[in-house]
């Protein structure tokens, strides 16, 4: 084997270890960071800020809602208050298939490595 094929086959071996690990299994706050990077960063960006706004907004007139003395001054805070921080809710947890789906993409990326071993 000449030189040059080992250098080849050094660097192969480095690109595997890299591929391995980018697919490496990931926790939890880590796919939850991942979402703020990448082609879509920006959606998860919008998402969080306007879902942080929702839910001091909501906190607000709970505070409101709390400090009401009267039944139908509370129920205007308190309506709005709930919805809105329900708003908040759901809004975080429309990022929960994204994170699905890059674990499911991060495993078939795995599967085609290890494919691709098993050929070279």
């Amino acid at each position: 084997m000449s030189k040059l094929d080992q250098l080849i086959e050094e660097a192969l071996r480095t690109e595997d270890r890299a591929i391995l690990e980018a697919t490496e299994e990931q926790g939890w706050f880590q796919l939850g960071r991942a979402q703020f990077r990448g082609k879509l960063g920006w959606v998860t960006w919008v998402v969080m800020i306007v879902q942080v706004a929702l839910f001091v907004i909501g906190a607000y007139c709970a505070v409101q809602f709390f400090a009401a003395g009267d039944i139908l001054l509370a129920l205007k805070w308190g309506l709005p208050g709930a919805v809105l921080i329900l708003m908040a809710l759901q809004m975080k947890l429309s990022l929960m298939p994204q994170i699905q789906a890059d674990r499911v993409l991060r495993e078939l990326k795995r599967t085609q490595l290890m494919l691709a071993e098993r050929r070279g």
